[in-house]
């Protein structure tokens, strides 16, 4: 099987605050000789600076897309969610939730806050080139929102 290419004109905003999960997915695209800008952010509110342009270091580019998990300290997952939803700037944005948790109230609540799917963490490790294979075949099959 080939490996997955996310074009590089394409940013992956990962939103997560532990820094293994982080280094996995960012050695994982390495090991993979993925082609994407990749973004990192601790939490919910760090991942707003960056969306919004008043982040002291780090920067976006359209178009992008949003991996996020859901617990997490400061802004968590959910109230994350919210807030983009609720601002007129970002509302737009694709996100997918990667996370631990397999409850189904947090897969109801985040589908309902609209996002694009719900990953388990546990099962993408091993599967980690498909995960790829899936952003990439979305970026690819529809227009990102510029914003």
């Amino acid at each position: 099987m080939a490996s997955a290419v996310i074009s590089s004109d394409i940013t992956v905003l990962l939103v997560d605050d532990d820094d293994v999960a982080i280094e996995g997915v960012l050695r994982g695209v390495r090991r993979q000789g993925l082609e994407c800008n990749m973004v990192t952010a601790c939490d919910g509110l760090e991942a707003l600076q960056i969306l919004r342009g008043t982040h002291d270091s780090k920067r976006i580019t359209s178009p992008f897309l949003i991996l996020l998990d859901l617990n997490m300290p400061r802004m968590d997952g959910f109230q994350f969610l919210e807030t983009v939803r609720a601002d007129n700037q970002l509302r737009n944005s694709v996100i997918f939730v990667l996370t631990t948790s397999s409850r189904d109230t947090d897969r109801m609540r985040a589908y309902e806050e609209n996002v694009a799917g719900y990953m388990m963490k546990s099962a993408v490790g091993p599967q980690f080139v498909k995960l790829m294979d899936l952003l990439h075949s979305y970026a690819q099959s529809v227009v990102l929102p510029a914003r």
